[in-house]
């Protein structure tokens, strides 16, 4: 039997690639369940496969279309850029799971005679088919159709289709993406009829100014009721009063391709993309991408994903404004592109090549520039560009992702640019860039992206400045194909990065790396769902945890990740002042007529009831801005404390993606600083506040020489100042009234998030901080002093064994007016400078005061940003307002338990629970707070979410600030504005006790 896995070719017997589409010719689907059985090598169960009389009643069944990892056979692999076999092109290791697969059909009784196509959309990695014995052929380039002529073969009962599948074969050289490898027949399997005489393929031309171009391998009639036509293939027709289709108003134009008595579907798209001027034009306007790069994932079913699944994907995109997807880093399913065609959205469509693991190699063998590869890599091209060229959605063309550069990027340019010259190219990896229309980066620093920007960046590596290919590079339109890694809690920045994308004509958009978490499906052995990554397969080389970054979770539940880019992207901009407010469209296209306007007022949170309305706007084109009056709203009137105006931006009627008075953009102004009053209880949710540092910026380490210590001996067990209570010996406050609670201690630490982690050495926050010890600080008392009545001075410590660095504490407390009143003061001493180079060495995660509280304790309730958790480099999704949550629920559940729910800028926090006096707390004037039933070292242990059990506790934080998220998890530094400097630390609040 003949063996082709290792064959460096793409295929045998199979069709040309053609165009993917809808007839109403018959077809026969032939998913479902089909007789399996895996082997070890790549014989697979040796020459009888394709045998009809072979029994295969003893084999399983198998779901197709599946991966068979996830059917309960081998195991998933996940690798980031290693290839998982040993680089020996093209051959395999003798080891190479192969899955048999036995299918035996009948057709329907009306199938008609004449021309029968076998199509199989997606297999991984190589499948070699048979029909009734006969070989057909086989294929390699997974993610890529292929059909064969079955006319003949196929008969109308007793059919035996039989496919083997091999794990790994030539074909996963170039396909070494970073995700999954999940062999199997993975997407839809179908047996078409094709009549005679009938059209395989064609292709549609729609320019904006709608002109129209229907060219097919044989004559057909054109028919398009809606705008009366009616013309032969091949003939050009210009029409009048044609919508234009693009991402914000996807119109298309139903109608049919007839020929040999079949009608193909068309959904015409009229519109033209070019770049000029250095800029990419769609319909003759600039466009910005706010986009993402999607995988196809499903925690059950792998890539095998279903059109349900698909529409809840884009849905949920146009819902949090996310208009453009790469798809990362292959071709999808056709049917997403149908339904991004439909729904609205930008589409880089990016072929099925890949080559990272070759870095291993020095680069060397690297199948671009080696010729043998050479079919393999145009095969992919062109299966690619014909099966999705007919789609409005597709407006840019990707060669490959991470494959280094060599001859075959010159073929696979020229290639494309003959067949399809109406759409450009991009390529990021080959610093020339002579094969990309655009200049691409990944993962740069926002100062590089401003330098880009102004058309000031340094070339890369290999090219001379003020060299012909520099000046070509500077030149062209700049597209971010990956920035903000979003692995675990994450990524930050993102309004930053927005704003530098839209401040330069030269941007023509970006994609956060990644829509989905790929998490797979698991149980743990005492039954316990949980989602599986890489380091759960006991399996060398492995990628761990690096495949969960996503801006969904694995079942799809948004992050609080994907509510930060929905703000960050939001396509209305607010510009409140002199009375007035200044509304900036930031769509392409379309003007603001499908939008409404709505405001209310509250203060201190409570929404005033005579204080809300609608904004009248005047008609507001794409890239346009009006000034709207805001109403006179006498805020001085409606009470004392902090006045916010809220302004929403809705849908003023339901789309197919959303219901009316969905939220597209909103903006929140405070209007007056009132009286800051405390009210007995806080209730009800309520507004937003205006964007200040959560911490000051940092300044020359101040590293303090030592202190003496004052205040008297404290024989008694404990000190009363008003109604608190504290430690005689430690000076921790255990209890206020009938509240009790220990503490606080300096906190300085959190549960490292995946980007404190950084990637490998660089930017190894985490690392550096456990290296200094500022995970495992102890704590020293170093007095108590007593200056009047109601005052008391705790004095102390804090820092870690084997290092002298760490802080002195002064915790000042006045009881006035029935509360209790802390100041807290932090000086650093000892070794926070690298003495060999003269630097700071490290500067703590967190500044904050860490309380125990009874495990009763069950609620919170405040005032400040919210509802979803906010860092410094992350709030602008979180408005002011007053919110209530349990403490449970403030948890965020990432897969890799880390750090979470903080919320910046709280004013005023209540924790309540069952027969349980009542904590409120006032920051002064704001704090970060965090509460959960574990601590920090808890959390950071943990390494499921079922593994965070109650400790019968709950501890709060209330913290003069945090450190930043970033996304040096696979980006640049966390930048200096959003750490925690190595100064002074002084933060105050008022605790106190509401029955």
């Amino acid at each position: 039997m003949v063996a082709f896995h290792e064959d460096p070719g793409p295929g045998s017997g199979r069709r040309a690639a053609r165009a993917d589409f809808r007839s109403d010719a018959p077809r026969l689907s032939l998913n479902g369940r089909w007789r399996f059985l895996l082997s070890g090598t790549a014989d697979g169960t040796g020459p009888t496969l394709p045998d009809p009389e072979l029994d295969d009643s003893g084999w399983e069944t198998i779901r197709v279309p599946s991966h068979w990892v996830l059917e309960g056979h081998d195991q998933p692999r996940y690798t980031n850029t290693a290839y998982p076999f040993p680089i020996d092109p093209p051959y395999l290791p003798d080891d190479n799971p192969t899955g048999d697969y036995r299918l035996r059909f009948d057709l329907p009784p009306d199938w008609p005679a004449g021309r029968s196509v076998l199509r199989y959309q997606g297999v991984d990695s190589c499948g070699t088919v048979w029909l009734n014995g006969e070989l057909l052929g086989h294929s390699k380039g997974s993610r890529l159709p292929f059909e064969f002529d079955v006319t003949g073969l196929v008969r109308p009962r007793g059919n035996l289709l039989a496919v083997r599948v091999q794990r790994w074969s030539s074909g996963s050289y170039l396909e070494d993406q970073d995700m999954w490898w999940l062999p199997g027949i993975f997407r839809d399997v179908e047996l078409l009829s094709r009549p005679e005489g009938g059209i395989d393929d064609f292709t549609v031309r729609a320019s904006h100014d709608g002109t129209l171009l229907v060219t097919a391998d044989v004559p057909g009639i054109v028919e398009i009721p809606e705008l009366g036509l009616t013309v032969p293939t091949g003939q050009s027709v210009t029409l009048d009063g044609v919508e234009p289709w693009s991402a914000e108003h996807p119109r298309l134009y139903r109608g049919t391709l007839s020929a040999a008595g079949e009608r193909i579907e068309l959904a015409i798209g009229f519109r033209t993309v070019e770049i000029s001027g250095g800029r990419l034009l769609v319909n003759g306007v600039p466009v910005l991408f706010r986009g993402v790069n999607r995988h196809e994932h499903d925690p059950e079913r792998g890539r095998s994903l279903d059109r349900d699944t698909m529409i809840r994907d884009i849905e949920l995109m146009k819902r949090h404004n996310v208009n453009a997807v790469r798809t990362a880093h292959y071709p999808p399913h056709p049917e997403f592109l149908r339904l991004c065609d439909e729904y609205g959205l930008w589409v880089v469509d990016e072929c099925d090549i890949e080559t990272h693991g070759f870095i291993y190699a020095g680069w060397e063998g690297n199948p671009p520039d080696e010729p043998m590869w050479r079919e393999a890599l145009l095969d992919r091209t062109r299966r690619m560009v014909e099966r999705d060229k007919n789609h409005p959605s597709v407006v840019v063309w990707s060669l490959g992702n991470e494959s280094g550069s060599g001859a075959a990027f010159a073929d696979i340019e020229n290639w494309i640019r003959r067949r399809d010259p109406t759409r450009p190219l991009h390529y990021e990896r080959d610093p020339s860039y002579r094969h990309s229309d655009f200049h691409s980066l990944m993962y740069p620093s926002l100062d590089d992206l401003e330098r880009i920007g102004q058309r000031k960046e340094d070339p890369p590596e290999g090219v001379t400045p003020g060299s012909d290919e520099d000046v070509r590079r500077r030149g062209l339109p700049f597209l971010l194909c990956e920035y903000a890694h979003a692995m675990g809690n994450g990524p930050g920045s993102l309004s930053d990065y927005q704003a530098i994308l839209e401040s330069y004509e030269r941007f023509c958009g970006a994609f956060v790396w990644e829509w989905i978490d790929h998490g797979l499906s698991g149980r743990d052995s005492q039954g316990r769902p949980y989602y599986r990554h890489g380091g759960d397969i006991d399996a060398q080389p492995n990628g761990e945890r690096y495949c969960l970054d996503g801006l969904l979770f694995p079942d799809r539940t948004p992050s609080p990740g994907l509510a930060e880019l929905r703000k960050a992207i939001e396509p209305v901009g607010f510009d409140v002042s002199g009375g007035s407010v200044i509304i900036t469209n930031k769509y392409d296209m379309v003007d603001l007529g499908h939008l409404s306007f709505r405001w209310w007022v509250e203060v201190d949170g409570v929404p005033v009831e005579r204080l809300t309305g609608t904004l009248e706007v005047p008609r507001c084109g794409a890239r346009e801005r009006v000034r709207v009056p805001l109403p006179r709203f006498g805020a001085g009137s409606a009470g004392e404390g902090e006045t916010w105006v809220t302004i929403e931006a809705v849908l003023t009627a339901a789309t197919r993606w959303a219901q009316a008075g969905h939220v597209v953009a909103w903006t929140q102004v405070r209007l007056a600083t009132g009286t800051h009053r405390r009210p007995a209880r806080l209730s009800l949710p309520a507004a937003p506040t205006p964007p200040d540092d959560a911490l000051p910026p940092t300044t020359a380490v101040a590293v303090l020489p030592g202190v003496g210590w004052v205040g008297a001996e404290h024989e008694q067990p404990f000190v009363r100042v008003g109604a608190a209570e504290f430690d005689g010996r430690t000076g921790r406050l255990k209890r206020i009234g009938e509240l009790e609670l220990d503490g606080p201690v300096l906190d300085v630490w959190r549960a490292p998030t995946e980007n404190d982690r950084g990637q490998g050495p660089r930017n190894a926050l985490a690392a550096d901080w456990e290296a200094v010890g500022l995970d495992r600080f102890l704590h020293r008392s170093g007095g108590i002093e007593r200056p009047d009545d109601h005052t008391l001075v705790v004095r102390g410590r804090s820092g870690p064994a084997t290092r002298t660095l760490g802080f002195r504490t002064t915790f000042t407390y006045r009881w006035r007016d029935g509360a209790l009143h802390l100041q807290i003061d932090a000086d650093p001493v000892g070794d926070w400078l690298d003495t060999a180079y003269g630097h700071l060495s490290v500067s703590p995660p967190r500044m904050g005061a860490r309380f125990t509280l009874p495990g009763g304790y069950t609620d919170v309730t405040w005032f400040g940003r919210g509802p979803e958790e906010s860092y410094t480099d992350s709030r602008a999704a979180a408005r002011v307002g007053r919110f209530t949550s349990s403490i449970d629920a403030l948890q965020t559940p990432y897969v890799v338990p880390q750090e979470n729910g903080n919320h910046v800028e709280t004013r005023r926090l209540e924790v309540s629970g069952p027969g349980l006096a009542t904590l409120r707390v006032d920051g002064e004037p704001h704090l970060d707070f965090t509460a959960r039933r574990w601590t920090s070292e808890t959390l950071q242990a943990a390494r499921r979410p079922h593994d965070l059990t109650d400790s019968g506790r709950v501890w709060l934080n209330l913290d003069h600030g945090q450190q930043g998220l970033g996304s040096a998890s696979c980006g640049p530094a966390l930048p200096e504005r959003y750490r925690v400097p190595v100064r002074r630390h002084s933060w105050s609040m008022t605790l106190a006790v509401v029955d």
